[in-house]
């Protein structure tokens, strides 16, 4: 994977083969996080602020060709601002509004928390994991772009006996979303179920393969029960030319169809993005092209991050139907400066579309998207700015700024408003053990 937009850290690592006891760790992670969602549409802005704690226990195995451990996690949030009326932001729990004030969100807890567990097993170079999950792979991600992370529950099976290949499988019926402490059935990002209607659960098989120098290439298969089949194919490469110029081709593509009773009607979707990288030194410039081909947006599951294409950003996806789209990119590390740790990265992202051939609500469960915009357009520009300490007692400790401007024309704007989001977040991860 090249270009997962949304995600910010990786949450879990690979339990060890050195003993239950010996291969144990414990890590905890401290996320302060500044989320303002301004509009300029007129509604009521979304501001909130809260201090995130998590902690994952990791298990080695026991000893024996079939071998047993435990993983477990637990997760707390504090709000430090974020009162009636400004929250929504999505890092805090969203609660009925005040029907005597005009606000589209009522006021947050002042804390939400929640744990969770997974048994597992080790044999012949596969692991089986059932019960809670941390998922990222092209086709079930879970998101940790916020304060805390998603968790599925479900069961995972990863296999390593072939040399540079991993083979993945798993199903998973219940998410746990960043700002929630409740486990609910999956559902998707941009549609809106039948009433009284869900998918039972979601199954995926895949395979990762690294085994030529410089690239990586992925292959899954998905099923969405009553909702949607789906297949992601993706090819990276980082070709040096020399010790100072580098090249990184790539290709995404997504197929999604729908299947068992079609719960959100009939889909029938392709989309990929290219994008072509060429650092020089500390600097890199990329330039990617996304397109939809479907009357329906590319969709993915809720809150979470398994849409890996070039063109997700910070605020939207480019994904709507029969969207095109390019993306230009300038990405700068400050090593080149004599500031190991500090890099920035500044993007620009326009899409356009012909919303007058987007499947209308009553034909379909899609009913973000305005079908009155012939010519829609909309652009989207970001600059992200991050810095981790590279040594001393706070070392590791991260400082990000992300800044996302996205503006519609008249044929977008009642799809998606006009607005500034503004972030801040602090990580501190430590290793307790």
């Amino acid at each position: 994977m090249s270009t997962c937009a949304h995600a910010d850290d990786a949450t879990s690592t690979a339990g060890s083969k050195d003993g239950f006891i010996e291969g144990s760790s414990l890590n905890l992670a401290l996320k302060n996080y500044y989320f303002n969602h301004d509009r300029h549409d007129g509604k009521q802005d979304s501001k909130e602020w809260g201090q995130g704690f998590i902690g994952i226990f990791e298990s080695g195995f026991t000893q024996g060709p079939v071998g047993f451990g435990i993983d477990a996690n637990a997760m707390l949030g504090l709000k430090l601002d974020g009162g009636g009326g400004s929250g929504g932001s999505s890092i805090l729990p969203i609660t009925e509004p005040d029907p005597n004030k005009n606000n589209l969100y009522g006021k947050a807890p002042t804390d939400f928390s929640s744990a969770g567990g997974a048994l597992k097993m080790r044999a012949f170079d596969t692991v089986l994991k059932v019960g809670d999950l941390f998922l990222n792979n092209p086709v079930i991600a879970g998101g940790t772009t916020r304060m805390l992370p998603m968790t599925f529950q479900g069961f995972s099976l990863t296999n390593t006996s072939f040399n540079h290949l991993t083979l993945d499988a798993g199903q998973a019926s219940f998410t746990k979303t960043f700002n929630s402490t409740n486990n609910e059935r999956i559902s998707t990002y941009y549609a809106t179920l039948p009433e009284g209607e869900h998918s039972q659960h979601m199954d995926w098989a895949g395979a990762v393969y690294t085994g030529v120098p410089g690239m990586t290439s992925s292959l899954y298969a998905s099923q969405l029960k009553d909702i949607w089949n789906q297949i992601y194919y993706d090819l990276d490469y980082n070709w040096a030319l020399n010790d100072l110029v580098s090249l990184n081709p790539g290709f995404h593509y997504y197929h999604t169809q729908d299947s068992g009773q079609a719960l959100l009607g009939t889909i029938d979707n392709n989309t990929y993005s290219l994008h072509l990288g060429v650092t020089v030194g500390y600097q890199t410039v990329t330039t990617s092209l996304q397109k939809v081909n479907g009357n329906t947006p590319f969709d993915y599951i809720q809150d979470g991050d398994s849409i890996f294409l070039d063109n997700s950003q910070q605020y939207s996806d480019f994904n709507a139907p029969g969207e095109r789209s390019w993306k230009l990119q300038y990405a700068y590390d400050f090593m080149g400066w004599g500031v190991p740790g500090l890099t920035s990265a500044v993007s620009y992202t326009r899409g356009t579309m012909d919303l007058t051939k987007a499947t209308t609500a009553a034909d379909s469960g899609y009913s973000y998207y305005n079908a009155d915009g012939k010519d829609a357009k909309h652009w989207e520009r970001d600059v992200d700015l991050k810095y981790v300490v590279q040594e001393g007692p706070a070392k590791h400790l991260g400082m990000r700024l992300r800044w996302a401007t996205n503006r519609g024309g008249d044929g977008y704007k009642a799809v998606d408003h006009d607005a500034d989001e503004y972030r801040i977040i602090i990580d501190y991860p430590i290793s307790v053990l």
